[in-house]
Formats: C-alpha cells, sequence, structure tokens
C-alpha cells in the first residue's frame, strides 16, 4: 500500500516577533550611528587651547636652545590634548552621544595617523639638531588629522583642518625665526577663531 505524502513541506517555526523587533532596533540603531556626525569637538575647549597656545608661543620665544624650546611646545601639547580630551568628554555626556559612538571613532581613526608620524619626525628631527621644519610640519600634519578626522564631524571641522595646512604650508617656507609666530597663529589664532564659531554654532 502507498504511503501518502504531504504535497507541501510543514513551515518552518515562526520566529518570536520580539526577535524581528529586536534585530530591527540594531538595525536602525547602526545605521543612524553611521550616519551622524560627531558633534563632541569642543567649542570652548578649543577657545582655551588657542589660549595656552598663545602662552606657549610667548614663551618658547625665549628658549635659545631646540631641547627647552621643544619641551616648551611638548607640554603645551599635552595640556591641549588633556583639555580637548575633557571638553569633549563633557560635551558629548551633554548632548548624549558615547564619546567613542560610531562617528567618534571615525573622528580619532582619522586624527591618530598624522599625529604619530608627527611624533615621530619630531623625534627623529631633535635627534638630527634640526628644529626649523617642526612648527611647519606639526601645523600641517595636525590640519591633515582634522581635516580626515573632520569628514566625520560638521563641516566647520574639516574646514579649521584646512586653514592649519595653509599656515603650516607657509611656515614651512618661512624663515625660521618665524616658527613661533606660525605656531601662535595656528595652534593659537585658529583655535580660538574656530572654537567661537563651533560654540556660537554647535552649543559649546
Amino acid at each position: 500500500m502507498a504511503t501518502v505524502r504531504p504535497i507541501r513541506s510543514s513551515p518552518p517555526p515562526p520566529v518570536p516577533l520580539d526577535s524581528h523587533a529586536m534585530d530591527n532596533l540594531q538595525y536602525i540603531r547602526e545605521t543612524m550611528e553611521r550616519a551622524a556626525s560627531f558633534t563632541a569637538v569642543p567649542g570652548v575647549g578649543g577657545i582655551a587651547i588657542g589660549c595656552t597656545a598663545l602662552a606657549a608661543a610667548a614663551i618658547a620665544a625665549r628658549r635659545h636652545d631646540l631641547a627647552s624650546w621643544l619641551v616648551v611646545w611638548l607640554a603645551e601639547g599635552l595640556l591641549a590634548w588633556t583639555i580637548g580630551f575633557a571638553g569633549s568628554a563633557l560635551k558629548s555626556r551633554r548632548v548624549h552621544m558615547p564619546l567613542l559612538s560610531g562617528p567618534g571613532r571615525k573622528f580619532l581613526l582619522g586624527l591618530a595617523p598624522p599625529l604619530v608620524v608627527g611624533g615621530l619626525l619630531t623625534l627623529a628631527l631633535f635627534q638630527a639638531g634640526m628644529g626649523a621644519p617642526l612648527p611647519g610640519i606639526w601645523l600641517l600634519l595636525y590640519g591633515a588629522g582634522m581635516l580626515t578626522g573632520g569628514a566625520a564631524s560638521v563641516r566647520v571641522v574639516p574646514l579649521m583642518g584646512a586653514c592649519f595646512m595653509a599656515v603650516g604650508a607657509a611656515a614651512l617656507f618661512l624663515p625660521p625665526e618665524w616658527g613661533n609666530v606660525m605656531l601662535a597663529a595656528g595652534f593659537g589664532g585658529i583655535h580660538i577663531v574656530f572654537g567661537t564659531i563651533i560654540t556660537v554654532k554647535y552649543g559649546g
């Protein structure tokens, strides 16, 4: 006697509705995170960094040997990073965006490589006793980092990076005695101007 088989196989068990909902929420969250801009660039922090850079330029101008001049600017760099990180952390908390969210990670990944290159070049040039190119190199690489990292941020940040690169390019071809002036114009003036813009337009 022949067995009777169903024409259609039995359907798979239904997926629970809450599983679909969780998958959809995860997809929406990831999509929004990828599309968002990193808005935690600190405006007030940028102004503060600019002010400390102007002070560092005034102090460094009185240092006549490369080692002590470099110590002043490295101390300023450490202070600037502390101010910038603290300002970004406070602003990200205020806008309810984790500092290392998708846009935050993109910003850091764009900013970090030029700064690492700048650190290595600083060490190599210092060992060779060549301090003259450092202001131009610092400004160019910091600007490049802001330009690439700023692609994940608001439009004014890449524009700030382009301004740093322009000042850095000029610094490379000016006499060495202009180095502190160009560093003051870049790390001081540009940070203050764009920090003010960010504070007014993007909430501090």
